[in-house]
């Protein structure tokens, strides 16, 4: 148990918190502990989980990108134009659209930082400030709301009516953000591109030396956030059924915040597909919390920044020194 604690501590301490504080909100708010609202959390959490499973994949390659949810608001945009010229389309032209669209921009990113040799941080920072411009310039700020009927039905994959006649259901949504976190772990931990990834974030040098292709690396990991923003889009104009230029702006700072808390470090080399789950969960849930307190909004917004802070400072802190009975062998040793 030690080892396997050692091993997942992040993981662990997260479920740890989350049970921790579904336990506080289950006595303050009436509505909290229910099975309507778990399943509900479920579904609003999807596209961030989504989004967050690419990022990670950034994270691991030791870039950072704040520009998919901007991204991901051209891809709803592009491919609610495309699909009226080709008269509407169906789940999987849409897909297909909206990916190919997403790998492009996070393509855009990753040629930056290749090519000219900016940092990511900054080179994510004007494609955010460049994409937004060139949205809301064309745009006009102007919603769309004739949709193909396809992509506005809701489609209920189960419910079931609870005994006080409420009703929970799981949506499309969760299916798409289960097949994209299945995807998401095959390739980092199941594929020499995978393990090549992790390499190139941790050693960066070392990586060059040994052969890994560090420009296939950028493209790899800005394009698989730009498949997941593409998809993550789409999958957000079906929910929302509707496109509104900017309903996604503002949301990659609360998936960064979920991402370094599950454990996904900065400076790259590390990252787990279960540990930024439970950090994009872990957000919801607190923000969920807060709303049913009826908290201010703006009180979310600090503990993001809150949030961030720290787990980048843990993420520059080993385990073991935080948690010295972790290291001791045995118990009562």
């Amino acid at each position: 148990m030690p080892s396997f604690v050692r091993t997942h501590a992040t993981e662990v301490s997260l479920l740890g918190v989350i049970i921790a504080i579904c336990a506080v909100l289950s006595v303050t708010t009436a509505n909290f502990f229910s099975l309507g609202n778990a399943f509900d959390l479920l579904n609003i959490s999807s596209v961030n989980i989504i989004f967050a499973v690419g990022l990670l994949v950034v994270l691991i390659a030791g870039g950072i990108d704040i520009s998919f949810a901007v991204a991901a608001s051209v891809v709803q945009y592009g491919t609610a134009i495309a699909l009226g010229w080709i008269g509407g389309g169906g789940w999987v032209s849409g897909l297909l659209i909206a990916g190919s669209i997403g790998v492009l921009l996070g393509a855009v990113n990753a040629f930056l930082i290749h090519r000219f040799r900016v940092i990511s941080i900054v080179a994510t920072i004007s494609t955010f400030n460049i994409y937004f411009g060139l949205l809301m310039f064309f745009t006009k700020g102007v919603s769309i709301y004739d949709l193909p009927d396809w992509l506005t039905e809701r489609v209920v994959l189960f419910e079931r009516e609870m005994p006080d006649g409420t009703w929970i259901e799981i949506t499309l949504p969760v299916l798409v953000m289960a097949i994209c976190v299945i995807a998401t772990w095959v390739l980092i931990t199941r594929t020499t591109t995978g393990r090549q990834l992790y390499a190139f974030g941790d050693n960066p040098e070392g990586a060059r030396r040994f052969g890994i292709n560090i420009g296939a690396m950028q493209f790899i990991a800005f394009g698989w956030l730009g498949l997941m923003a593409g998809i993550g889009g789409l999958i957000q104009a079906h929910y929302a059924q509707e496109v509104v230029p900017n309903a996604l702006y503002g949301r990659e700072l609360d998936v960064l915040a979920a991402v370094v808390l599950g454990g996904a470090r900065l400076g790259g080399g590390k990252g787990s597909v279960l540990g930024c789950v439970l950090g994009v969960l872990l957000i919801s849930i607190t923000q969920n919390g807060l709303n049913l307190m009826g908290v201010s909004p703006f009180a979310f917004k600090m503990i993001i920044g809150a949030i961030i802070l720290v787990a980048i400072t843990l993420s520059n802190t080993s385990i073991e020194r935080l948690l010295p009975f972790l290291t001791q062998k045995g118990t009562g040793r």
